[in-house]
């Protein structure tokens, strides 16, 4: 299967839609402890999961959408999961780079810190990028060794090295890895909070509930959430 397979005509089914999705992809040790599978089963199937809604923010036309992928913490879960997501991720670029040619116009971005991840992983990563950096389709951010607060002192830092001795709420939001602001975020799996998930720009999101696990999230699911949002009056405070 295709990573990303080539699109054509986008359906309007939404009179509005978010311009950057976020989702925290949760659930995937409880749908494999439910089968009695180990956990690295439900980091397979939720690979899986991630395949079709990329694929289906695309179609519908979503500008950006941020995946929650591996978080700062997750490095302390036991080593033999820890390996399986990165040879997860691995793979996932190995098909991604088979198929950029004909993925239609989907852009590859990665959000968090380099340090600590394997050279040869970081250099795909790096070629991903590269390769899809002048599509203007949906941008798909994965986080990986990604944390809401890291992001936010790593772009102060970046200022200060600049020379910034007086910093704005616009320096921080333009030195993020992702969009400042997020519309919606959707999170599966029962849990509701956001677990240092985008914290800056999170400042005036949606937030959409459901208990389905993660491997078991479909196009439906998405669609369900996306009416949801429609459906809110977003004031920002006013």
């Amino acid at each position: 299967m295709a990573l990303f397979n080539k699109k054509t005509e986008k359906k309007a089914e939404f009179s509005t839609l978010p311009n950057h999705l976020g989702i925290i992809m949760d659930g995937n040790g409880r749908w494999a402890k439910k089968r009695g599978l180990p956990r690295t089963a439900g980091h397979k199937q939720g690979a899986e999961s991630f395949k079709k809604i990329a694929q289906e923010c695309d179609r519908l036309g979503i500008k950006e959408v941020t995946f929650y992928a591996f978080s700062t913490e997750n490095w302390k879960r036991p080593q033999e999961e820890v390996n399986q997501l990165m040879k997860l991720f691995y793979d996932f670029l190995i098909e991604a780079k088979e198929n950029l040619t004909a993925s239609g116009q989907v852009r590859v971005r990665f959000a968090g810190e380099r340090e600590g991840i394997h050279s040869e992983l970081l250099k795909l990563m790096d070629e991903a990028e590269a390769e899809t950096a002048e599509r203007t389709g949906t941008i798909v951010n994965l986080a990986i060794n990604y944390g809401g607060r890291q992001e936010i002192v790593a772009a102060v830092n970046k200022l200060i090295k600049e020379g910034k001795t007086e910093i704005t709420e616009d320096d921080i939001s333009n030195n993020l890895y992702t969009s400042a602001d997020c519309d919606l975020i959707i999170r599966p799996s029962g849990e509701e909070r956001l677990s240092n998930f985008l914290l800056w720009q999170a400042a005036y999101s949606e937030f959409w509930y459901s208990d389905v696990l993660w491997p078991d999230f479909d196009e439906k699911d998405l669609h369900s959430a996306l009416a949801e949002f429609e459906k809110r009056n977003r004031r920002f405070g006013g």
